[in-house]
């Protein structure tokens, strides 16, 4: 009893500092986040994300183009990090074609998918080779890498938690990432900005609505910044490309409806939307939607 009671004025007698010394000593590293992003010097302008820790890094998404994603690898490398794992957020081919790069300048590094996106990368990736190789010509994937199945709901860096959301939502194919130590979203495929909003993947009004969810749900989490998975310029404040995909949609829906057919559509959205980069991406998603065009998705 005495013994507790010097220790607790021992103790008592401390500065606060001095108490909290070995808190700070075990508290993790902060996070940072660096984003590649070609812009307009690809056909997509497509978002990579290195997260990076003290010591080791996980990368999300590996570039659609060949070139692209060498220019990744020089950054991983310069980061001076180690990459432990590559997660793929979508199966759209501008999330995965640059696998094989990143898989031979890291072969130790795990490449991983929800289960979701790895059915569908499975079920898909010939029709996408077959349709971007001629495109592509020399930046087409030399070989396909398919992901392996990410076991669990979340990847951990150095300790830290980095979240798949969106994976018991109604559309569990579109998830995204949550970094709760940075209050950060990396939306991939879910958000966009300065581009017009490739829907030829979401065919019917349903999937479209499902997409409406998700963005409902990153805005629930109050992020502090969200990084589309396609843009231009500058990313934007907080949540506003979650705002303008949400609204995009919207609009898109309304011309849809009322559209005959696909130039229809293109105009009436070109109208609303008159600022927006990327029209080929509406041009697309017009024939596809209005049933002129088969799209694998």
């Amino acid at each position: 009893m005495l013994r507790n009671s010097l220790l607790a004025l021992s103790l008592a007698d401390l500065p606060l500092a001095a108490l909290l010394l070995p808190l700070a000593a075990h508290a993790a590293d902060p996070l940072a986040i660096e984003v590649y992003n070609p812009a307009e010097k690809a056909i997509f302008p497509v978002s990579s994300e290195l997260v990076t820790g003290k010591h080791d890094a996980v990368l999300i998404d590996a570039q659609f183009q060949r070139n692209d994603a060498q220019a990744l690898v020089a950054k991983i490398k310069a980061s001076g990090k180690k990459l432990t794992t590559v997660y793929i957020s979508h199966s759209d081919p501008d999330y995965y074609f640059g696998l094989d790069v990143i898989q031979a300048a890291f072969p130790d590094a795990k490449i991983v998918a929800s289960a979701p996106t790895v059915k569908a990368i499975k079920a898909s990736m010939q029709g996408k080779l077959a349709y971007w190789s001629p495109i592509l010509k020399d930046n087409a994937p030399e070989k396909l890498v398919l992901p392996d199945v990410l076991e669990g709901d979340h990847l951990t860096l150095e300790g830290q938690p980095l979240e798949i959301k969106g994976l018991t939502g109604p559309a569990p194919e579109r998830s995204y990432v949550w970094i709760p130590s940075l209050k950060a979203v990396v939306g991939g495929v879910v958000v966009s900005s300065g581009i017009h909003v490739w829907v030829a993947d979401t065919q019917s009004p349903k999937s479209r609505q499902d997409w409406l969810a998700t963005l409902k749900g990153i805005e629930a989490l109050k992020p502090a910044s969200v990084i589309p998975g396609h843009y231009l310029e500058q990313i934007p404040q907080g949540t506003q490309a979650v705002a303008f995909t949400a609204d995009y949609l919207k609009s898109f829906e309304q011309q849809a409806a009322k559209a005959k057919d696909s130039k229809a559509l293109i105009d009436a959205m070109q109208k609303a939307w008159p600022q927006l980069a990327e029209p080929s991406s509406l041009e697309l998603s017009a024939k596809v939607i209005k049933g002129e065009m088969k799209w694998p998705n």
